[in-house]
């Protein structure tokens, strides 16, 4: 997801499917040879997508071009993030496969390609194999990948530069080349479509790899990470609590969906899960229409009592759709936007509530 002030130079960057990146395990630099130096920019945290969109914000976001993404789904406090995006001034574009929460915001839609439809090159998510992949099936309708619809904009626009790499096989070329084992890589990439790390599939840490400080050895305090945080890294940071919202929300992964894709898949209403004695203390017994509420919104959905919770908890799965709840709003809408002071991260986790019968519902 961009915010279009800080377009140049960057689209190209974040589109499609190159993320053979920088690390131990694999000898690549996938910046090196394919991207230009960003331009002088701001750069706005995704978190606090719902402040950044209000039109107090300075200077003010007028064009948002949402892809790889379903910001309505995935970033907290949901209900400053619609409203923002209900801005009559804002012009956002959304490329995406499915009909999501934040298409219907959207002032231009374009389809994309599933992962079924384009070039591919990537690393496995924790297997120690890379894939060239080629399409098995023809984009559907007018459906473009990413990187296609990167280099129009950049042709369009008139940000291309001489020498710019033009299709994926160039992209993944240049990045491969890059690699101390830049022929051994191609070579496998073109016989059978993988290619193992340089390390082996079954390395042995600080024997086939070794972090990537100067030393390579682990610093487990580093100065520069220290001082970026309020109380040290090894710091305790007790969060607040208030009265009126004494459970803490927790919003795990699930089985079915990853993040909010594959959700479109599901179509049942979800139910929050909360403790029997937490139930028993509000009147709530298993299936009851309930609100789950804070000073940022409500979620009305169903109970499911568990004792796989410890007491003082909920849990509403993360990712979640707005049909999945009854009045609309998931998690999101319940967590806060403030950020961590390490990485200056989501705090999803520090989302206080409380929870009653809703009657009538």
């Amino acid at each position: 997801m961009l915010a279009l002030p800080a377009v140049a130079g960057k689209f190209r960057l974040h589109g499609g499917g190159y993320t053979m990146s920088q690390g131990a395990a694999w000898d690549v630099d996938a910046m090196a040879g394919v991207a230009a130096p960003a331009p002088p920019t701001r750069i706005i945290n995704m978190n606090r997508l719902g402040e950044t969109l209000r039109p107090e914000f300075q200077p003010p976001v007028r064009g948002l071009f949402v892809y790889n993404c379903n910001p309505v789904a995935t970033v907290p406090e949901q209900n400053k993030v619609r409203e923002g995006l209900r801005r009559e001034d804002l012009f956002t574009i959304v490329h995406e496969q499915v009909m999501t929460d934040t298409v219907p915001y959207a002032d231009v839609l374009l389809p994309a390609t599933t992962f079924l439809e384009h070039v591919e090159a990537r690393r496995s998510y924790g297997a120690m194999i890379a894939q060239f992949t080629q399409p098995v099936v023809a984009p559907a309708g007018e459906a473009r990948s990413n990187h296609w619809l990167f280099g129009q904009l950049c042709h369009r626009l008139g940000l291309s530069q001489p020498g710019d790499l033009e299709t994926e096989a160039e992209l993944v070329d240049a990045i491969v080349a890059t690699s101390s084992s830049a022929a051994q890589l191609a070579e496998s990439f073109a016989a059978t479509g993988k290619a193992r790390p340089p390390c082996g599939e079954r390395p042995v840490q600080f024997v086939d790899v070794f972090p990537g400080t100067a030393d390579r050895r682990v610093d487990l305090c580093p100065e520069a990470l220290d001082r970026e945080t309020s109380q040290g890294l090894y710091a305790y940071h007790a969060v607040d609590t208030p009265r009126q919202f004494p459970l803490t929300l927790i919003s795990p992964s699930t089985t079915r969906a990853i993040s909010s894709t594959l959700y479109q898949l599901v179509r049942e209403l979800v139910p929050i899960e909360i403790h029997p004695d937490d139930a028993r203390d509000r009147g709530i017994t298993d299936g009851d229409s309930i609100r789950v509420f804070n000073a940022s919104g409500e979620v009305r959905c169903t109970a499911k009592l568990t004792g796989d919770l410890r007491p003082g908890l909920a849990s509403l799965p993360k990712g979640l759709w707005a049909r999945h709840t009854q009045n609309g709003q998931t998690a999101n809408a319940l967590a806060p936007d403030t950020l961590s002071d390490l990485g200056a991260g989501a705090c999803f986790n520090d989302t206080r509530v409380q929870i009653e019968r809703a009657e009538g519902v």
